[in-house]
């Protein structure tokens, strides 16, 4: 074994002194142990160990501190062990001596920087570079030094406590660190101390925890402590590196104070004229509080003030304002005295029963009315008057009364505004303000007149007042009644007697006070009619026979005298139109005479609609009529019969009856007049003239088929035919007839005059006949 040389160590308090560094080698032999297979194992040697180096920090000398020294008990002292370091620092903070195992520090070293490295040893042949030693793990651990003060995490400490707190109340608490080893000595152990703030504050010296220490401490004396604290370390001995820091404590407001009036009287004055909620005023109490503590609310506590004045507080200043509550008048009282009481809205009762005065304040308030010049005032507002209808001009109706209420008490006159009485019905009179008529008032026109009379200071003509006066015309019983609609009565022919065809009813436009009452009677007994009434505002008209005929009379008119029950009793005929019908079975309407229908079932508006129509169709009557009459007008195609063109032409002709049965007769068709006509078409102009070809003759009693394809033929090739389609008709009659040939073809080949008196020689079939032609003018075409 053995033990290594620590040079230059000095122990700084003796029951803490220990080796510099001890190492310590144990060899043990090696045995043979034996083994339950009869194998012998080997032990292996451990040929050093070793806990760890102590170094100090901050070491100061010139030359590199001297850590320590590693030895091997392989080394023989023959130079051929080689030591090898590695680990935290090794080369630049820690070097070893790798003959002799010696190892130093080459820097300063701050254990608040680093307190333990840690490094590694191992022993080699130098020659074969085999380990002789195995690789073994050791500290160096810096041993802490007093260098480092305490230090406050702030400069400065912001903090507050109520005021009037009690002794001890915790305020903040301040913490100091300091950076030496918490583990080794006093190094890091903090005292703290107050230098600054006694004797309102004190300190823990244990951990930094600032208390009040002095009673009643009032922020309104002093709201603003600055105190001082320090941390020592070493316990708080001498030697010890300190530090300090600055608190700033603020007394937070308590409500402690009550709110004062500094003067306890004051004087207001105000015109009479204020208006309502106006604002005649300021008064204001002082609280040495702030804030939520310092707002105040003003009330007035006497009756006689409570009624005329009201009192709010300014939320930005803190004032009371005085307001108007009730309209002011000089002339009733010209000056008031009332008390107003201030409190706090926020009330501490910690503070309210304290042998100070009470936790409030009053004070007086005088207010004097000062007189303004009003304008006249009505003995009432609005006026109402009653007056009967029909009163004569100049009649009474009502008086007003106004008065200047001022102390000079200035008399005043009255008019009336026209504006209100634009039919100028009413008069007053300008000095005592009598109402009359200038008018005859008609209820049933206007059952109520709003005027407004003006009341005018005479020595101040701009002091005015109006005020509203309703007339009310009261009912006289001056019209009579009459039926309440027109009726549209209607009698049947065959009604039967005692039946009902109308029932009637009346208004009056006047208002009775008891209600309308009518009484219906006819003016004379009538025969036919009879009226029963109901009593009720209601009556019946009922037939007193039966057998209408609207041939004897159409229409029955019953005068009807309806009579009111209000006196001067008023009474009115009335007329009810009875119109006379043709009914079903039924009894619904069938027909009506036209006057009746035209004067009871249609109004004006009907009447005027139906001429309009009737108008409308005659003028589209006349317009078809001139336009039918101006078609007939124009040219037409076929002017004369010598016109013979390839034209649509009918022959409405008949021929010989049942006895012409003999051959057809075509000689018309040969007419050699018309064949050999040569006229031009005049519904064209052609470009050039064509001689007009002569058709070759058709022998007599030629085929008629043969006829119409020459002729079909001759109007296909004529090159003056219309470039549209025509149609020609070609009729024949036959011959063999009593009557012989009745065709208008021949007519154009004879002129003359034609008699027809044998056709009343054909006999009975031809008597029609004979009676239409015979005696007619001969020129008229057949």
């Amino acid at each position: 074994s053995w033990l290594s040389k620590g040079k230059g160590l000095q122990c700084m308090i003796w029951w803490r002194c220990i080796p510099i560094i001890f190492m310590v080698s144990i060899l043990r032999p090696i045995t043979a142990l034996p083994m339950d297979d009869g194998k012998i194992l080997q032990r292996a040697k451990r040929g050093w160990m070793w806990n760890q180096f102590f170094l100090l920090e901050e070491y100061t000398g010139n030359d590199n501190q001297y850590v320590g020294k590693l030895h091997s008990n392989m080394d023989r002292g023959e130079g051929n062990v080689k030591y090898i370091l590695t680990g935290d620092g090794v080369g630049s903070l820690f070097l070893i001596d790798e003959n002799s195992g010696d190892i130093h520090a080459t820097k300063r070293l701050d254990r608040e920087e680093r307190a333990i490295y840690t490094l590694h040893a191992k022993v080699v042949d130098k020659r074969t570079n085999k380990t002789l030693e195995a690789d073994t793990e050791f500290n160096i651990k810096i041993h802490d030094i007093n260098d480092n003060e305490p230090k406050f995490s702030k400069d400065i400490y912001f903090a507050s406590v109520p005021e009037m707190s009690d002794v001890g109340t915790s305020v903040i608490q301040v913490t100091a660190t300091d950076a030496d080893d918490q583990t080794y000595g006093n190094s890091a152990k903090l005292v703290y101390s107050i230098l600054q703030g006694q004797p309102y504050f004190s300190v823990d010296s244990d951990n930094g925890t600032i208390r009040t220490a002095l009673p009643n401490m009032d922020r309104e004396t002093k709201e603003n402590y600055q105190v001082v604290i320090q941390a020592k370390d070493m316990a708080g001995q001498m030697g010890g590196l300190s530090g300090t820091t600055t608190v700033s404590i603020t007394l937070s407001d308590e409500n402690d104070s009550p709110p004062r009036f500094a003067n306890h009287t004051f004087r207001l004055s105000t015109l009479e004229s204020a208006e309502v909620g106006a604002a005649i005023g300021r008064i204001k109490a002082s609280d040495a509080d702030v804030g939520r503590n310092a707002e105040m609310q003003y009330s007035i506590v006497d009756r006689d003030g409570q009624d005329i004045f009201t009192i709010i507080t300014d939320q930005n200043t803190q004032e009371g304002i005085i307001r108007v509550k009730k309209q002011l008048d000089y002339e009733r009282k010209k000056t008031f005295s009332f008390k107003v009481e201030v409190t706090n809205t926020y009330l501490d009762p910690r503070f309210m029963y304290s042998p100070n005065p009470p936790f409030k304040d009053d004070a007086m308030v005088r207010v004097t009315i000062e007189d303004v010049d009003e304008p006249p005032v009505f003995s009432r507002n609005p006026y109402i008057i009653e007056v009967h209808e029909d009163t004569a001009a100049g009649s009474f109706v009502g008086v007003v009364s106004a008065k200047d209420l001022d102390a000079d008490n200035n008399p005043v006159k009255y008019s009336i505004d026209r504006h209100t009485d634009l039919e100028r019905l009413f008069n007053i009179d300008s000095v005592n303000g009598t109402i009359t008529t200038l008018k005859a008032l008609d209820r049933e026109m206007s059952k109520w007149h709003n005027i407004s009379v003006v009341a005018t200071e005479i020595s101040n003509p701009r002091q005015t007042t109006r005020v509203p006066v309703f007339i009310r015309v009261l009912d006289v019983n001056d019209n009579a009644p009459e039926f309440a609609m027109y009726y549209e009565t209607f009698v049947c022919e065959n009604v039967k007697s005692g039946q009902l065809i109308q029932t009637i009813s009346a208004v009056d436009t006047d208002e009775p006070l008891v209600g309308h009452k009518f009484v219906f009677s006819m003016s004379f007994s009538n025969p036919n009619f009879t009226i029963i009434d109901n009593e009720d505002n209601t009556a019946r008209i009922i037939t007193r026979r039966g057998g209408f005929s609207q041939r004897e009379m159409n229409t029955y008119l019953l005068p009807v005298v309806i009579s009111d029950n209000d006196y001067p009793i008023q009474s009115s005929t009335s007329t009810l139109t009875v119109n006379v019908c043709a009914c079903d079975s039924r009894g619904n309407v069938q027909s009506c005479n036209t006057e009746a229908l035209l004067s009871a079932g249609l109004s004006t508006g009907a009447l005027v609609a139906i001429l309009l129509c009737v108008i409308i169709l005659l003028m589209i009557v006349v317009l078809f009529a001139a336009l039918r009459r101006q078609q007939r007008k124009k040219e037409p195609l076929i002017i004369s019969k010598d016109d013979v063109r390839d034209n649509v032409v009918s022959y409405n002709d008949e021929g010989g009856g049942e006895e012409d049965t003999q051959a057809f007769d075509i000689g018309t068709l040969r007419n050699p007049e018309v064949m050999d006509a040569k006229k031009l078409r005049r519904d064209i102009i052609p470009e050039m003239l064509f001689p007009f070809g002569r058709t070759s003759p058709i022998k007599d009693n030629a085929d008629v088929r043969d006829f119409i394809h020459g002729r079909l033929h001759e109007n296909d090739s004529d090159p003056t035919a219309p470039p549209y389609d025509s149609l020609a008709t070609y009729a024949y009659e036959g011959s063999g007839s009593l009557a012989e040939s009745l065709s208008s073809l021949e007519s154009g080949a004879t002129e003359g005059d034609q008699e027809y008196d044998y056709l009343s020689n054909w006999g009975p079939a031809f008597k029609k006949l004979a009676d239409m032609y015979i005696g007619k003018d001969t020129e008229r075409e057949t």
